[in-house]
């Protein structure tokens, strides 16, 4: 494995710390286990604490009970504080998290909400929806549909851009946005302006290329996946459902612009790709960027490879840069990108004079 995944020291660490989240055995796995893990709070050391983003103190959190389909889920809005962004309109980043559908650590991504506010001056509603195996498909993405429409009517209280609403999720949460958009489309409900999928589930079939060449990668194996799918589908036939696997869908057209991050070593990199390549052949506007030297899951971690590109894609992105003028590199070689242009741009104004 070491000559296939370049592992520093500093990554295997990290990769420790997503199977505190998330073992890689899932043989031992039951539903109490998966409970345990998902009530786990971060261990009170240094060294580990630090692999983490620092919560940023002027970000708040309030939390929300919101009405879903025979029942309830709970909410948490991150919000700047800082009085200069309470008085202008920010865009509302709707947040489906990861886990393969029956992980779900509030506190981790709690703490990945908080950073994502900070770096794109947003809101970001992180949605808790009900996990398998006690809630089968298709709850999690009902959940997930019904948490946006709630959140739509609180646009105008949390002072939230009604122009710039997205959709973000990363791995399964990516499948989560994605099928929520082809709902809103199909019930005639507001679409959202745009969705951000960060290494998305879009085909349960696990049969792409990508599956096969990266099926033993050290953050998400192949029979970790297939354990996730088992545990969230009612019946085999499940997968075969857009709103499981959105690739699937026979009419991907009329479609939110979307974002595509992917991970150089991950087995679900040609699920986005091959997502991206169909909402463009369906006439919707999508842009696949791969992370090259990055792994599944790591989002959650500033020092792991890609970390400081992906930060810079989003805050593109939710700032308002088209998703195909979108670039996948860090803010330090955007800065330096946009200051040749212009030079070059400067330059051909005097030629012409």
């Amino acid at each position: 494995m070491a000559d296939k995944y370049p592992l520093t020291r500093r990554l295997e660490k990290i990769i420790e710390a997503v199977k505190f989240f998330a073992p890689s055995n899932v043989d031992e796995l039951t539903a109490e286990v998966i409970n345990t893990i998902n009530k786990r709070t971060l261990p009170n050391k240094r060294a580990f604490r630090r692999l983490f983003y620092k919560s940023v103190k002027n970000i708040t959190c309030t939390t929300y009970i919101i009405p879903v389909t025979d029942g309830v889920v709970t909410g948490y809005l991150f919000n700047s504080s800082d009085s200069l962004a309470i008085t202008s309109l920010k865009p509302l980043l709707i947040f489906f998290h990861g886990g393969g559908w029956i992980f779900g650590n509030i506190e981790l991504y709690s703490l990945y909400c908080n950073h994502l506010a900070h770096i794109t001056n947003s809101s970001v509603l992180l949605v808790d929806y009900r996990l398998a195996p006690a809630y089968k498909f298709p709850t999690a993405v009902e959940d997930c549909f019904d948490a946006y429409l709630w959140a739509l009517q609180g646009i105008k209280y949390w002072k939230a851009d009604p122009d710039r609403i997205f959709l973000v999720g990363d791995s399964v949460g990516g499948s989560l946005a994605a099928g929520v958009s082809l709902l809103c489309r199909d019930r005639k409900k507001q679409l959202p302006n745009g969705q951000i999928l960060i290494y998305p589930v879009t085909d349960g079939r696990l049969r792409t290329e990508s599956f096969s060449l990266y099926s033993d990668s050290p953050t998400l194996s192949a029979k970790q996946m297939q354990f996730y799918i088992r545990n969230y589908q009612r019946e085999p036939k499940d997968i075969l459902s857009p709103l499981f696997s959105p690739l699937l869908a026979p009419d991907l057209s009329r479609q939110p612009e979307t974002l595509i991050i992917g991970a150089e070593y991950d087995p679900l990199k040609d699920d986005g790709r091959l997502y991206a390549e169909a909402l463009n052949d369906a006439g919707s506007k999508a842009n696949y960027l791969e992370i090259k030297g990055a792994y599944h899951a790591l989002i959650h971690y500033p020092k792991a490879p890609g970390a400081d590109e992906i930060n810079c894609i989003l805050r593109q992105f939710t700032s308002g840069r088209p998703a195909d003028k979108v670039q996948a590199m860090t803010e330090a070689e955007l800065k330096r990108d946009a200051k040749l242009k212009m030079q070059m741009a400067t330059q051909k104004f005097h030629e012409e004079e």
